[in-house]
């Protein structure tokens, strides 16, 4: 029988990824809470619902990732656990300019979509554009042509919504594609199911890989620490491009109302380390989906060598629709594409860190103590055979993930940056020595671990 739930019991839950699915089409609203993170408000979020039981996301009482794909890709020859249901891997870039350079990466995401456009297979794009003056600074528009869709390249590393453009689809006939990461791709899957409107103008569906949301504070944690005021920030880049640097190597880039830019690298920030969670939703933590195994065609940047030093940047693709499959081939044959195919491990291999986070990290996740609705996932509760360090790792990252958004709104409440950057700093040193044996907490831990390592047999983790 199916849970009857509310946007609000979601939200107390931490379970909320701000998709703004359920507001569309209603008079709720998606506003920003204390946190800077967007969550549902106004009449209806405390409402229960076996409709929205079947809409949101995270809830558990909607349709899963392997049932959604099965139904979508019934003839998808090749199965992975790690990717889903697939057609084909592949790892490179455009060819055909100006794509590549227009891109964070190796700019498949906005040739795909264009290609949808050229070929008469969609009307728009659903993708996150920079806002307008006096917007938040990203937000999800449709786009018509090539120049709008470009204009919307990039990654974007903020909390968006869909609420508006679902709205604006309904009324609007026409066919539409929609980019977007794997939560938000699995919340237009379900509102498809529920809406026929929806189900017929939006046709297609291109996926990103994704670690986990960020909470907007983290441009605010860009202002204190690139020495800008955050009032005056007009735009943000969160991977300037640089050709001539690893594409690994992302730096932060603010644009002042005055036209002038500050910069620096992620590894010169307190939280430039994305491992660590800093700023991290909440519901990023009950997830399994990282490579977007319910769309059309998947996205992510390949974090591998040689690719990883190529400033350049190169992608990792995997197609699922023959549609799809069929323009990737005729790219390559006329060398519009620079493609290479792969395996499932390749991919994988890509995202290592994602899948260790998605995997054995969610399995321990589950077992500890959660107030509230409790996640269903495809991943089992499991805490043996996992090390007493990995799960010190796990413990600190969602320690890191709390305690930034609390540390942050206390900066920002007392105008005391300071209050969060040392917290951050002091929080990394314990991170930093966990993952990767250096730090000043390093010979704690390796006297711990040395102390483990006497433990008899069957005591301990």
């Amino acid at each position: 029988m199916t849970q009857a739930l509310s946007p609000a019991q979601i939200v107390r839950s931490g379970l909320c990824i701000g998709c703004g699915a359920c507001v569309s089409g209603t008079d709720a609203a998606m506003e920003w809470d204390d946190y800077s993170q967007l969550k549902p408000t106004g009449p209806g979020t405390h409402q229960c619902s076996k409709d929205f039981a079947r809409l949101c996301p995270f809830s558990p009482e909607a349709t899963n990732e392997d049932q959604i794909a099965a139904a979508r890709f019934p003839e998808a020859p090749h199965h992975d656990a790690r990717l889903g249901r697939y057609t084909s891997c592949h790892v490179g870039a455009v060819a055909e300019a100006p794509f590549r350079e227009r891109g964070s990466s190796g700019g498949m995401v906005s040739w795909v979509a264009a290609e949808l456009m050229r070929r008469g297979e969609i009307d728009g794009v659903l993708h996150v554009h920079p806002g307008k003056p006096g917007e938040p600074f990203f937000g999800y528009r449709i786009s018509r042509n090539e120049d709008e869709l470009l204009a919307g390249a990039r990654s974007r590393y903020h909390p968006i919504h869909l609420a508006e453009v679902l709205d604006q689809v309904r009324a609007t006939p026409g066919r539409y594609a929609v980019v977007g990461i794997p939560c938000f791709i699995k919340a237009v899957h379900l509102a498809r199911a529920q809406d026929a409107v929806l189900a017929e103008r939006i046709t297609h569906m291109l996926g990103l890989f994704c670690g986990h949301m960020k909470s907007a504070r983290f441009v605010q944690s860009f202002a204190w620490q690139l020495g800008a005021d955050h009032d005056r920030v007009r735009a943000v880049e969160y991977r300037l491009k640089d050709a001539n640097r690893p594409a690994n190597w992302y730096t932060a880039h603010l644009t002042l109302d005055d036209g002038s830019t500050v910069q620096n690298e992620w590894f010169h920030l307190a939280d430039g380390d994305w491992g660590a969670g800093y700023f991290q939703n909440s519901a990023c933590n009950f997830c399994d989906d990282v490579v977007a195994e319910t769309a059309d065609v998947s996205f992510g940047d390949a974090w591998v060598e040689p690719y990883s030093s190529d400033g350049r940047g190169t992608n990792v693709v995997v197609v699922r629709a023959p549609l799809i499959q069929q323009i990737i081939d005729e790219g390559r044959a006329e060398g519009r594409l620079d493609l290479q195919q792969v395996d499932a491990d390749f991919v994988a291999d890509t995202q290592a860190a994602g899948f260790r986070q998605r995997r054995e990290g969610l399995a321990y996740r589950l077992t500890w103590a959660k107030r509230g609705i409790r996640p269903v996932k495809r991943v089992a509760p499991q805490a043996k055979g996992i090390g007493w360090r990995r799960k010190l790792v796990y413990r600190t990252r969602a320690a890191i993930s709390r305690g930034s958004h609390r540390m942050a709104w206390l900066a920002v409440r007392t105008a005391r940056p300071q209050l969060y950057l040392g917290w951050a700093r002091r929080a990394y040193a314990v991170y930093e020595g966990l993952t990767y044996d250096r730090g000043r907490f390093a010979p704690l831990f390796s006297r711990i671990e040395r102390a483990a390592g006497r433990r008899p047999q069957g005591k301990g983790s």
